[in-house]
């Protein structure tokens, strides 16, 4: 295998090195093959990954986001970077999990973290960006399946119409830059702070996104949620920001549920899609039922 087809090769290979280094693979990257590299007495986390036009993933708007990121002072600092690599510094610290998110006192230091990013990344980000729009998303991913499977078009069509009720519940919004990927595992706690990594899917996009895709991917619970917004709002939320904020969750979930489908159909990794994809479905469907009910 040449050292271009061979992600450890590469990673090993990198200029801003002072020498000879030996990566360490890190599991768990979907979109990504990540390492530890320790040089010079530090250690440093490596990202290695070309653009995924399945998945809208652009690497030169990933660079753009962690450098900003870091600028604020949320992500840690890009030390190199190279077509398809990213090197940041490694950040010795416990990665959060849902429960961690579904702690009040947890969750109450994410929503600053939140609130940085929505903010302040605008002003310190540099060159082209993307708008990340979870319609245009589901839009985009219902054809990349329908284009694999003719047989899962009325399925799509139902989807495009759900998301169409979901797109005009959620009304007009405003625009901040988002991080779009809030999982627990891209938070992590040196002890001292936490730090949001993983900019992948970052992109302008309303806060509510964020905000209901923490709440979904973390599966928090009512009492929770209703702290998370009223912490991000500074007031308690109203009956029609309740209604936009689940909607928009419903709108996560869907998503979810066909990043998956996609990933069955173009994922070369050795990980249960398939269960994954009904995992998210059945959550879908239930959280569209109540909002259908409640609405």
């Amino acid at each position: 295998m040449t050292t271009a087809n061979d992600p450890k090769m590469r990673a090993a290979k990198l200029s801003c090195w002072s020498g000879a280094v030996d990566p360490e693979p890190i599991p768990g990257g979907l979109t990504n093959t990540n390492f530890l590299v320790r040089d010079r007495g530090r250690s440093y986390f490596v990202r290695i990954g070309e653009d995924d036009p399945f998945h809208n993933i652009l690497r030169f708007n990933e660079l753009a986001a962690s450098r900003a990121a870091q600028a604020v002072g949320i992500s840690p600092a890009v030390i190199h970077s190279q077509e398809g690599v990213i090197v940041t510094d490694f950040i010795e610290g416990r990665t959060l999990a849902s429960d961690d998110v579904r702690d009040q006192k947890t969750l109450a230091r994410i929503v600053p973290l939140i609130q940085t990013c929505h903010r302040d990344i605008p002003t310190n980000l540099r060159g082209p960006v993307s708008m990340f729009w979870v319609f245009h998303v589901i839009r985009d991913y219902t054809a990349t399946v329908c284009q694999a499977n003719q047989e899962a078009i009325s399925e799509m069509d139902m989807f495009l119409a759900k998301a169409a009720n979901l797109e005009r519940s959620v009304g007009k919004t405003n625009i901040v830059f988002g991080h779009n990927d809030l999982l627990a595992a891209n938070i992590i706690d040196d002890g001292d702070r936490l730090w949001l990594v993983d900019w992948d899917y970052a992109g302008f996009n309303s806060p509510l996104f964020d905000l209901a895709g923490l709440a979904s991917n973390s599966e928090l619970g009512a009492d929770a949620e209703m702290h998370l917004l009223t912490a991000y709002y500074g007031q308690d939320p109203d009956r029609d920001l309740l209604t936009r904020f689940h909607a928009m969750k419903c709108a996560s979930l869907l998503r979810e549920t066909l990043w998956s489908m996609v990933s069955e159909i173009h994922s070369t990794l050795d990980v249960d899609f398939a269960a994954y994809t009904r995992q998210n479905l059945a959550r879908f469907d239930r959280e569209y039922e109540e909002l259908e009910r409640t609405t």
